[in-house]
C-alpha cells in the first residue's frame, strides 16, 4: 500500500509508504496522496490530517525517475505533468480542514515543499530539510509560494539559492517549523497539537483557513478590512457561534466536542 491511512482519534494520518525510495513523489503516490485528500475532506468525523513518512525519511521529494521521463516529453506535456504537482501542493495548502506535518530525517526538495504547504510542522530534532534543485540543473518553481509564506522571502532566498541543508532546530528559529521534539516524542507532539486543533469548531476551521488565504498575500486596504468584518459577520451569525458562545455561559463543552 503505497499511503498508508491511519485513524488516531480526531486525526487521519497520511503515512507515504515508499520507504524504499525514501517517500519520493512517484505519480502513483501523488494519485494516492489526490484520492486520500478527496475521501477525507467529505468525512465529517475527521477534523485534522496528519501528512507522515515510512520508513527513515519523510519525503525526499520528487521521483528522479518520473522527472528523467518528463524531461523528455513534449513542453505541454512536460507542462501537465508539472501541474498536477502544483494542484497538490494547493490542494494541501486550501484544504478546509488542518494539515499538520510530522517530519522526520529528510524533507527534501517537494519534500519540504510538502512541510511549507501544511498548516503545521512539527519534526524530530533529527529531521534535515534542503531545496536542493539548483545543484541539479533544476528550479523549486512549484514550491516556492509555500516556501516564502512559511519563511519568509529573505530565509527562502537563500535556502532556494543555495540548496545547502537546513537542520529542525535552526528552522525552528526561523518559524519554518512550529515545533521541534527528541525522535522519541515526535508522535505525542503531533497527537498533542491534534487534540488542540480537534477542541475548535469544524466551520469555524475552515472559515479561518479561508481567511488566511484571503489575508497572506493581499496589501492592507480598506477592502481587506472590509472583507475581515464580513468574515466574522458571517461566523457570529452562524450554529456554531451560538453553540460556542451558549456553551462557554453555562461552563460546558461544545457540540462539537
Amino acid at each position: 500500500m503505497i499511503l498508508d491511512i491511519q485513524s488516531r482519534g480526531a486525526a487521519a494520518w497520511l503515512w507515504m509508504n515508499r520507504p524504499e525510495a525514501r517517500n519520493a513523489l512517484s505519480g502513483e503516490l501523488l494519485t494516492a496522496l489526490e484520492t486520500a485528500l478527496d475521501v477525507t475532506e467529505k468525512d465529517p468525523s475527521i477534523r485534522v490530517l496528519v501528512l507522515a513518512g515510512r520508513g527513515p525519511a519523510f519525503c525526499a521529494g520528487g521521483d528522479l525517475a518520473r522527472m528523467e521521463k518528463a524531461a523528455k516529453m513534449t513542453k505541454a506535456r512536460s507542462r501537465r505533468e508539472a501541474a498536477r504537482s502544483a494542484r497538490l501542493y494547493y490542494r494541501i495548502h486550501a484544504f478546509p480542514k488542518p494539515v499538520v506535518a510530522r517530519v522526520h530525517g529528510p524533507a527534501f526538495a517537494g519534500g519540504m515543499g510538502l512541510a511549507a504547504a501544511c498548516d503545521l510542522v512539527v519534526a524530530s530534532d533529527s529531521a534535515e530539510f534542503a531545496l536542493p534543485e539548483v545543484r541539479l540543473g533544476l528550479v523549486p518553481a512549484m514550491i516556492s509560494p509555500y516556501l516564502v509564506r512559511a519563511m519568509g522571502a529573505a530565509q527562502a532566498r537563500r535556502y532556494m539559492l543555495t540548496g545547502e541543508r537546513l537542520a529542525a532546530a535552526q528552522a525552528a528559529r526561523l518559524g519554518f517549523v512550529h515545533e521541534c521534539v527528541p525522535a522519541a516524542e515526535l508522535d505525542a507532539a503531533v497527537d498533542r497539537i491534534c487534540g488542540r486543533l480537534a477542541l475548535a469548531a469544524p466551520g469555524a476551521l475552515a472559515r479561518t483557513k479561508k481567511l488566511l488565504l484571503a489575508v497572506e498575500a493581499a496589501p492592507l486596504s480598506s477592502a481587506l478590512v472590509a472583507a475581515t468584518v464580513a468574515a466574522l459577520a458571517d461566523a457570529r451569525a452562524g450554529a456554531e457561534a451560538r453553540e460556542g458562545i451558549r456553551s462557554f455561559l453555562e461552563k460546558r463543552k461544545p457540540g462539537w466536542q
